[in-house]
């Protein structure tokens, strides 16, 4: 992964070659409302970063180059984001940029910003219910139940007979208490490390904030938020970060000032990547530079195929 620093160096050696000069604007269309229901956007922005607009009511012009942050994420192979590469998501995030009046540089000593782009999939922890330790828990439980209503009776028999069972009864259950402590003790580790990796993937997707504001309020009226919050950390997802840097003062100082950061997007399950980059961007573009204040979800275009009532028109004379 080139460095932000390399990267500078880089736009200040070939710039012209790294600005925009020769790639076209390619925007993709294709969606499935049905299997990607929304983008989900978070931007944050420095409080030393306004964006001026013009006695019209727009955004004043911003020049940028981009830099290649690379691929973020596990290594889990997946056919549609291992056709991406940096080429084509800038492709795909350019038009998107120009609308909001971020326009590709020609010249270094005019460039406002070096917006690094990052990409890729994160690694869900979904199915956790069905892994090993907590199959492994759930079959201690059930062993442990035997055993606690085996020794209940055990106990009448006792009483009523004075039969000895009691003390195999009472063995069995200590063995089976043993067993459901050990499983409990790696399903918590299991937990804990559940707990850990949706973090790292609400860090990463922009998740982070809105996390934290619902900590410890499940059985409140945000608990049923929070749980959708997990939900979606936990699946697979593909993301794009912007993260726009003060080209200026990297340039000149080689000091990093970031100025703002756009992270979206889109659960892997049911899409694929290639195909729905541009769409994800558009959702996202109109936070560019902007704050979202927390988590915002936006739902993508929907494409319908509606089969009506079979009508005769007519009938085609014969020849």
């Amino acid at each position: 992964m080139k460095t932000i620093m390399n990267t500078v160096r880089s736009i200040a050696r070939t710039f012209c070659r790294l600005a925009w000069s020769g790639l076209p604007l390619v925007m993709l269309h294709s969606v499935n409302a049905e299997i990607a229901p929304f983008v989900a956007v978070s931007s944050r922005v420095s409080a030393d970063y306004v964006r001026t607009k013009t006695p019209a009511g727009v955004f004043e012009p911003e020049a940028f180059a981009f830099g290649e942050g690379g691929v973020w994420g596990g290594k889990m192979a997946d056919a549609s984001a291992d056709k991406l590469n940096f080429k084509n998501v800038a492709r795909t995030l350019a038009p998107v940029l120009r609308a909001q009046n971020y326009l590709p540089a020609r010249d270094p000593a005019k460039t406002k910003l070096l917006i690094m782009v990052y990409w890729g999939m994160t690694a869900g922890t979904s199915g956790a219910s069905s892994s090993v330790a907590y199959q492994n828990l759930s079959s201690a439980n059930q062993q442990l139940n035997l055993a606690s209503d085996k020794l209940k009776v055990a106990l009448v028999n006792d009483r009523l007979s004075g039969t000895n069972d009691k003390f195999s009864a009472a063995s069995e259950k200590d063995e089976a208490d043993a067993i459901f402590a050990a499983a409990m003790t790696l399903a918590d580790m299991e937990n804990r490390e559940r707990d850990r990796a949706d973090l790292d993937n609400a860090g990463i997707l922009g998740y982070d904030e809105a996390l934290y504001e619902t900590r410890g309020r499940e059985r409140t009226a945000l608990g049923g938020l929070r749980k959708d919050l997990i939900d979606e950390l936990e699946d697979n997802r593909y993301f794009v970060v912007l993260m726009a840097y003060d080209f200026q003062l990297l340039n000149q100082e080689k000091k990093h000032k970031l100025l703002w950061e756009t992270r979206f997007s889109i659960r892997e399950r049911g899409n694929a990547f290639d195909r729905q980059l541009a769409e994800m961007s558009e959702a996202a573009a109109r936070y560019f530079g902007q704050t979202t204040n927390g988590l915002r979800r936006h739902s993508l275009p929907t494409e319908h195929v509606r089969l009506d009532e079979m009508k005769i028109l007519g009938e085609v004379p014969s020849s």
